[in-house]
């Protein structure tokens, strides 16, 4: 596994943070006093906060703008990511160890910076990173590849020794359909695993373990 450069997913990839994500959109909705329909959540689960926002005001007639919208859901995770979302194990030395080998790394997530940098702040993981991108920033969720080459133009890297860490299926299918190699990540939420593996150029059960696939 050559690697100059290194784009990380959050959710489900360094943290195990996906649980706050399986009712949040029930949750926001609930807050304010409107009955949210079946199936939400896999409606919003390729959406980035911004889609998930214009979402509310299409389908649930909620007339504030936008950005109020994306306030009141990140009240919400404010207080996980701040205190309580935990990292996978084995993440910190794993990023550790690339930084060792002068590997350059950024962040690619959908959920916002300031929730991010709370958390990876908390768990000594922000350090290893010059810059998070999200979804919101890029104007476009996964399922479009604007986010990585973003990310790829920052580091610099060539794209033959860029990897893409993720652990959902579409965002993987993201990446590799832009021509990145790919580390897809285990995680337990994420229901198309041999999917993911197949798709993926390596797949990571445990960052304690990931240390072994490095050259």
């Amino acid at each position: 596994m050559k690697i100059d450069g290194a784009i990380f997913d959050i959710d489900g990839t360094l943290l195990d943070s996906m649980p706050v994500w399986q009712t949040l959109g029930e949750d926001y909705l609930i807050s304010r006093g409107i009955k949210p329909h079946e199936n939400l959540k896999e409606k919003f689960k390729d959406m980035s906060l911004y889609e998930a926002a214009l979402y509310y005001k299409s389908e649930y007639g909620i007339k504030d703008c936008t950005e109020t919208i994306m306030a009141g859901v990140n009240a919400l995770l404010a207080d996980f990511y701040k205190y309580k979302a935990p990292p996978k194990e084995g993440a910190a030395g794993f990023l550790a160890e690339l930084e060792r080998r002068h590997v350059k790394m950024c962040v690619a997530t959908a959920t916002d910076a300031p929730l991010v940098k709370a958390a990876l702040k908390r768990c000594g993981m922000l350090r290893f990173f010059s810059e998070i991108f999200t979804c919101t920033e890029v104007g476009s969720g996964k399922d479009k590849p604007c986010i990585f080459n973003a990310a790829l133009s920052f580091l610099g890297t060539p794209k033959s020794g860029t990897w893409v860490f993720e652990d959902a299926l579409y965002a993987v299918e993201t990446a590799k359909a832009a021509g990145f190699n790919v580390a897809g990540i285990y995680d337990r939420f994420e229901k198309n695993a041999e999917a993911v593996i197949k798709k993926s150029d390596v797949y990571i059960r445990s960052f304690k373990e990931a240390g072994d696939l490095l050259d």
